[in-house]
């Protein structure tokens, strides 16, 4: 904590300009009267070492961690929780009163937190589930699911290496599906989830005929630019439920506001509209 109760927090990255996470804190932050500030800390790879020494210093409650940090930043600090270590990714990182530094990832849990936002009854053995993509984003998606009872979990990946790679680690309770194969795969689940960049502004859509899904499948994306993808919308048309990125973004930004401030805030229709006067 900083010596005049002004609390400091703030992203790392590069780039960090896009981040709506300063939107969001400091939000919270006027909304609890807490004197402080949430910043965007544009830092290289080469200086994050230096970086993460310096929050101490300046007096910094703590951080989040984005691209391209989210891996290396891990060891740098001096402890890390077992969900962090088993995505093997930190998001967000704690100055502890003692000065050292605990890292959390809170991704998987901010992704499972929206579903239940979405669905309160959502449970992740009701079902066969199936994750597009086997990236960063993916494996945390993984290790919530699987810390929230999930018994079949399918990745589908274009390189598919990456996702027998992720199956292998976590067990039997995960398993690949082939690319070409996605869309015949989508019959049975309860849960589809797209982990990769389509669909995203300024890339091109997913690329998934949605013919076999059925109304029942709560369907999610990991995106919030635009805040519905053409993936979502493909959904919706057919009566699922579907979720987008940025509940995630909102409940894993919670945990980190709580581990920073004292304070669980609360996601409400104005703090959402401020986010959405970013887009």
């Amino acid at each position: 904590m900083s010596q005049d109760g002004f609390g400091l927090a703030g992203v790392i990255g590069m780039p960090v300009a896009h981040s709506r996470s300063p939107v969001i804190h400091n939000y919270w932050l006027k909304a609890h009267g807490i004197r402080g500030s949430y910043v965007p800390l544009a830092v290289k790879p080469e200086r994050l070492a230096d970086a993460l020494r310096g929050l101490v210093a300046l007096g910094f409650r703590g951080c989040n961690v984005t691209m391209p940090h989210k891996q290396t930043a891990m060891a740098q600090l001096a402890r890390v929780n077992e969900t962090a270590r088993r995505i093997g990714a930190v998001n967000t990182i704690v100055v502890e009163a003692d000065g050292t530094l605990s890292g959390f990832n809170n991704d998987g849990n901010g992704f499972v937190q929206s579903l239940r936002d979405a669905k309160a009854d959502w449970r992740g053995d009701a079902g066969p589930i199936l994750l597009l993509g086997a990236g960063g984003a993916s494996r945390a998606v993984v290790v919530a699911l699987l810390e929230n009872d999930a018994r079949e979990i399918r990745i589908a990946n274009r390189t598919a290496e990456k996702a027998e790679a992720i199956a292998k680690e976590f067990g039997s309770a995960v398993s690949t599906v082939a690319w070409d194969d996605r869309a015949a795969a989508l019959g049975d689940v309860a849960l589809l989830v797209n982990c990769t960049d389509r669909g995203m502004v300024g890339k091109s859509a997913l690329e998934i005929d949605l013919s076999r899904l059925n109304p029942a499948t709560l369907t999610a994306d990991l995106i919030y630019t635009p805040l519905e993808t053409p993936f979502l919308a493909g959904a919706r048309a057919r009566g699922c439920v579907t979720v987008n990125g940025l509940g995630l973004l909102l409940n894993q930004a919670r945990l980190a506001f709580k581990a920073w401030f004292g304070v669980m805030p609360d996601v409400t229709p104005d703090l959402i509209k401020a986010i959405e006067a970013t887009f």
